[in-house]
């Protein structure tokens, strides 16, 4: 599969020529061709948080695939308009890091941020209690990203005041203790709806992110399944 990428602004500067021709011998999605030219230039230290990305003079997201013979730019935010905060949208196999996910959230305008980090439970209380071994998260990867963007988008539309978004998933085998979503919102002050926004970020994210998990303790497995039914629009 061949491409040709055009760079453009700030990505023209630091990485020093307008374009350049790439082949792969398997199909990659925009995501990993962000991931192919951080490791290509590591020394530039390149930071796509806000990256904006063509595929063939059209708008392209981290889950849309490549195809052979496309025209790739890869550009920052068009100048001129409002303030572009920053939007973090992963599914992830590994271990995510609060702080790192935070430092990207912040801009000198922040004042402050409000998290949601949800964790394996091991004992669930009941009767009688339930002990959890594991738990196996699954997604529909394309729409969960999809659902994930529309539910930050639902946030800002409610609370206009919040800045940067994130919403981080743990996908695969996950123990007892461990990180399993992250949910944070930024602002320039606590009272613009940080608070607010997170917990709605949280309660839809399990309302229309289509990720399932299967609990395995010692009374057997099962999956989880959750109870609301998307209405025609969401």
């Amino acid at each position: 599969m061949n491409i040709r990428v055009l760079y453009f602004a700030t990505y023209k500067q630091k990485i020093g020529k307008s374009e350049e021709l790439f082949s792969f011998e398997e199909p990659i999605n925009v995501r990993q061709f962000k991931e192919f030219l951080r490791e290509r230039y590591p020394h530039l230290m390149l930071d796509f948080t806000s990256v904006l990305v063509s595929v063939n003079k059209e708008f392209a997201f981290d889950e849309d695939w490549l195809t052979d013979g496309a025209e790739v730019a890869i550009f920052p935010p068009v100048s001129g308009g409002e303030q572009k905060f920053p939007t973090i949208l992963e599914l992830t196999e590994q271990v995510f890091d609060v702080d790192q996910v935070l430092q990207k959230l912040v801009r000198p305008t922040t004042g402050g941020s409000c998290v949601f980090v949800g964790f394996v439970r091991q004992i669930t209380d009941g009767e009688p209690k339930r002990e959890t071994n594991y738990l196996e998260y699954e997604a529909y990867e394309e729409m969960a990203i999809e659902k994930m963007r529309q539910v930050a988008d639902e946030m800002r539309q409610r609370w206009p005041l919040i800045e940067g978004v994130a919403i981080v998933q743990r996908l695969g085998h996950l123990n007892p203790g461990t990180p399993t979503i992250l949910v944070a919102c930024t602002a320039a002050h606590r009272d613009q709806g940080i608070f607010e926004a997170a917990r709605y970020g949280i309660d839809r994210v399990k309302e229309i992110v289509p990720v399932w998990k299967k609990e395995v303790g010692a009374k057997g497995e099962y999956w989880v399944e959750g109870d609301y039914i998307p209405r025609k629009g969401e």
